[in-house]
């Protein structure tokens, strides 16, 4: 009766033959098939057998001799591999024999060194195999700890928007953008009108419950490539690129009403103030001094009774007005002290007297 380990060497051995014999026939048998049919039927044909019968001669015992090597190469080639499955099955048949281990010949010792190797090769490839699907899942084990670390790192916890962090990072990144393609970008600060009632009479849970709502309700009418974010205590930030300051005053106009029609949780009115500033129309050259612009006209908001939107108002230097009132009186320009003057003294003197001077100021 044949052994397991002898079936398995079996039929290793009719495999390893006969895909020795599909190499043969597919790098030599076939090939020389084909010369064969070329010579006989393509070239010989163009020949004239009286005067090249030399050359067709030659052809015909260069296409034996090719034959016969390759059929030499071949009986090598084959001899080989039947040597090889011979080994094996050797191998398969002395390792499952009685008394080898037991035998003190050369055989014996030989056979059993044979025997440990094989042994050990098993195990160290088994150890491989487990080491590495256990490096594969401690990989993507440390992906996923990644994504949940800069998740954590850039969202806030109490809304799931961004944090400051991050929105600082996107701005730089846009205002680079700006000054190379001159895409237009705006920013808007929201703030909370009288947040801190909420917090002193209602507890800090209702509080961030209500940041965590207006979060929502920014999400959901804000683009999906808006930057929101969670600036400070009760104060949002918004990123808008590609968006005219015409349109930002507008999106932050419908968050100001939508906020202010919300039915929040304590079933009280939430209203908010919003700051906005823009480029190119702002004229600014940093982030610092975007948030700085925006952060103003959040004031103005504040300062003109809250619950509204203001935008920044560059104020005009002196070279602008300058230039300004050039354009429209242009007697100035033969005078160019005579407007700093003016200008210096627009305080004191009042508006009639500036425009009485040529300035309207």
């Amino acid at each position: 009766m044949i052994q397991p380990n002898n079936r398995v060497a079996a039929f290793e051995g009719d495999h390893i033959k006969s895909r020795m014999f599909l190499a043969l026939t597919l790098t030599s048998i076939i090939p020389l098939l084909i010369l064969t049919h070329t010579l006989h039927i393509h070239v010989v044909p163009l020949l004239d057998a009286n005067t090249h019968w030399m050359l067709i001669g030659s052809l015909q015992g260069l296409l034996i001799c090719t034959a016969l090597l390759m059929a030499g190469g071949g009986y090598v080639i084959w001899d080989v591999a039947a040597a090889v499955v011979r080994t094996a099955q050797l191998v398969a048949d002395a390792s499952k024999a009685p008394g080898v281990e037991g035998r003190s010949d050369e055989i014996g010792v030989f056979m059993a060194s044979f025997s440990r190797m094989l042994g050990t090769i098993e195990d160290q490839a088994t150890q491989i195999n487990t080491f590495a699907a256990q490096l594969d899942s401690a990989y993507k084990d440390l992906e996923a700890t990644n994504s949940r670390l800069k998740d954590l790192s850039f969202k806030d916890e109490v809304t799931d928007l961004y944090n400051r962090r991050f929105f600082f990072i996107r701005l730089e990144e846009e205002i680079s953008r700006f000054h190379r393609f001159g895409h237009s970008l705006s920013v808007v600060l929201l703030d909370l009108d009288d947040f801190k009632a909420v917090n002193d009479e209602l507890g800090h849970t209702a509080g961030d419950d209500t940041l965590w709502e207006v979060a929502q309700l920014m999400l959901k009418l804000s683009r999906s490539d808006n930057i929101m974010a969670r600036y400070s205590g009760d104060e949002f930030a918004i990123l808008l690129v590609e968006t005219p300051k015409s349109g930002v005053s507008c999106y932050a106009e419908r968050i100001r009403q939508a906020l202010a029609d919300c039915p929040f949780s304590h079933s009280r009115q939430s209203t908010a103030s919003f700051g906005i500033a823009s480029l190119p129309e702002d004229r600014l050259a940093s982030s610092e001094a975007l948030i700085r612009a925006a952060d103003e006209a959040l004031s103005a908001a504040k300062r003109d009774g809250k619950h509204s939107v203001a935008s920044y108002e560059p104020e005009l230097t002196f070279a602008q007005a300058q230039q300004d009132q050039s354009h429209a009186n242009p007697a100035l320009s033969c005078f160019p002290v005579f407007p700093y003057i003016i200008w210096l003294l627009q305080v004191p003197l009042g508006p009639v007297a500036a425009h009485a001077a040529g300035l309207d100021l």
